[in-house]
Parts: C-alpha cells; sequence; structure tokens
C-alpha cells in the first residue's frame, strides 16, 4: 500500500468516526499503534509514560477529529498529538529513563547483556537532550521520518529539524563517543550544521 493509499483509507476511517461507526476510530488507531507507542517510548525512556501519553494523545484525537483540517496525512496530524503529549509530560515531570528487561533471557550470554546495557546508555544519554532537540532526533534518526514529514509532525521549517538533529546528534556523540571509543578517545562530534533553523 503506498503512502496515498495509506492516508486515504486513514481519511475514510476519520470519517466514519465522525459519522458514528463506532468502531472506526479504534481500527485508525489500530494502524498506527506500534508506530506511535515506539515514538512515544524513544522520547519518554519509560514505558508506563509512553504508555500514558499514547492514551492522552489517543483521547485528543478522539475528541479533536473534527478539528483535523486535513492539511496533513492523518498519520502525521495523530504523531504530531502523541510528540506533544509526549513532551508535555517530559517538561512537567523530567522523566527518568527506563529501560526493560530483554525479551530473550540474560543466559543468552553476554551480548544480550550488553545490548540490554547499550539502551540503557542511550536511553539515559537521550534524556539528557532537551525535549525538542529528543523528538526530533527521534523522530528522524530512530523512527525513520524524513525531515520533511518529521517538521510537518513538530509544525517547525525542515531547517528547524535539521537543526535540532544536528545538535541532538553533536550532543550524543559526545555522551556516547565512549561506545565507539571503548579506549577512552574524544569523539569527534559532526563538523558542520548542515541545516538552518533554530533549535
Amino acid at each position: 500500500m503506498t503512502d496515498a493509499e495509506g492516508d486515504a483509507a486513514d481519511r475514510a476511517l476519520l470519517q466514519a468516526h465522525l459519522a458514528g461507526e463506532p468502531h472506526a476510530f479504534d481500527d485508525l488507531l489500530g494502524r498506527h499503534r506500534q508506530r506511535l507507542w515506539a515514538v512515544a517510548y524513544r522520547t519518554l525512556g519509560d514505558p508506563e509514560e509512553a504508555a500514558d501519553a499514547v492514551q492522552d494523545a489517543s483521547l485528543s484525537a478522539y475528541r479533536g477529529a473534527a478539528g483535523f483540517r486535513g492539511d496533513a496525512q492523518v498519520s502525521t496530524w495523530l504523531h504530531r498529538i502523541v510528540v506533544n503529549a509526549c513532551l508535555d509530560r517530559a517538561r512537567r515531570a523530567a522523566v527518568r529513563p527506563t529501560v526493560p528487561l530483554p525479551e530473550q533471557p540474560i543466559a543468552d550470554g553476554v551480548d544480550a547483556l550488553g545490548r540490554r546495557e547499550t539502551a540503557v546508555l542511550v536511553q539515559a544519554a537521550l534524556a539528557e537532550l532537551p525535549a525538542e532537540q529528543r523528538a526530533a532526533v527521534v523522530l528522524v534518526d530512530l523512527t525513520g521520518f524524513s525531515v520533511e514529514d518529521a517538521a510537518a509532525v513538530l509544525e517547525v521549517p525542515p531547517g528547524t529539524v535539521k537543526s535540532r538533529c544536528f545538535r541532538a546528534r553533536a550532543r550524543l556523540a559526545v555522551s556516547l563517543g565512549h561506545l565507539r571509543n571503548p579506549d577512552g578517545a574524544e569523539p569527534v562530534p559532526p563538523a558542520a550544521d548542515q541545516g538552518g533553523g533554530t533549535s
């Protein structure tokens, strides 16, 4: 299914919801729930906070469906509401990172433990970023949004997304440099900001 076909299906479900179809909104959320939760988790670093943020955002989207202007894809609109819910929670609560136990048993060996430790370190480094930088780098680098799509979600110019991602990557290079440089050598941050805009 192409993006256009997916958005047409989303719009049809949104219209059905507005027309009173009782299951249409659940069906719409079901099409995007996994990705929405992944964005929330990577932004907040806590599975319970992420679930709460998605629940808050789902309720906001349900109540505000009639206000959808149609100037972006429905999935962009849903992600925007989730990101805003996450940023609100991050600002209010200064969420500390936690990472669930890996699905595979620790008995699988050092690799499983190493992956868990790395995940903890990455999530902790993300948590240290300013909320706006964290949201941008999560969308672009961890979720795979294009800069343009991330800009639509965050409602900022593409240059601002590039600038936020650049600053986030530079901070992460310093915070996580030891993962690539176990001998303790200083990491080298990116050479130059390729994007315009403000943080």
